[in-house]
C-alpha cells in the first residue's frame, strides 16, 4: 500500500483525506499553548520541581523540527527538549502516549498518557525509552527527500 503525509502544520480544522489503496499519514510538529490566564502555582511548581515548562500562549517556542508522524507539543525544558503528544491534538481528553524530543533529535517516549504522565510528572526521566516510531528531521524539506506528501496548495 502506498503511503503519503499530511502536513499537520498547514491544517486548520479536520480534514479528510481519501485515496485509494493509500494510507494517509498526518505528519508534523505542532504547539498546543494554554491560554496564559491559566498559569499558576501547579504550573509554576512543574517548571521548578520538574523542568517541565507548560506552553502558554504569551511564550510560544519556534520549533526547529518536523516529525513523522505528527506530534503535538504541549511543553518543554530548560535542555532544549519538548514534550507532546503521539499521533493526536494535546488535550485533557487524549489518551496518547507522551513523547520526549531532546536537543539532538532523539525520540523517547515517557508515558503511556496525558492522565498518567501528570499523575508521575516527578518521575518522568526515569520512564524514558527509545522511541523509533517516530523521525524526527530537521525541517519538512529535510522529510521531502525521503516522503511524499499531498500538496495542498491545489
Amino acid at each position: 500500500m502506498r503511503k503519503v503525509y499530511l502536513d499537520r502544520t498547514e491544517l486548520i480544522g479536520a480534514v479528510v483525506a481519501n485515496i485509494e489503496d493509500t494510507e494517509v499519514i498526518l505528519a508534523g510538529t505542532t504547539i498546543f499553548p494554554m491560554g496564559a490566564h491559566y498559569k499558576n502555582e501547579e504550573y509554576q511548581k512543574c517548571a521548578s520541581d520538574y523542568d517541565i515548562q507548560f506552553i502558554f500562549d504569551d511564550d510560544i517556542p519556534h520549533l526547529e523540527f518536523f516529525t513523522v508522524p505528527h506530534v503535538d507539543i504541549m511543553a518543554r525544558d530548560s535542555k532544549g527538549g519538548f514534550f507532546g503528544t503521539v499521533y493526536q491534538q494535546c488535550d485533557s481528553e487524549s489518551d496518547a502516549p507522551i513523547c520526549y524530543i531532546n536537543r539532538d533529535l532523539e525520540c523517547f517516549i515517557i508515558s503511556e498518557n496525558k492522565k498518567y504522565f501528570l499523575s508521575n510528572i516527578g518521575s518522568w526521566q526515569d520512564n524514558m525509552k527509545p522511541y523509533d516510531k517516530i523521525t524526527v528531521y530537521r525541517s519538512r524539506s529535510e522529510a521531502e527527500t525521503e516522503l511524499e506528501f499531498i500538496d495542498l496548495s491545489i
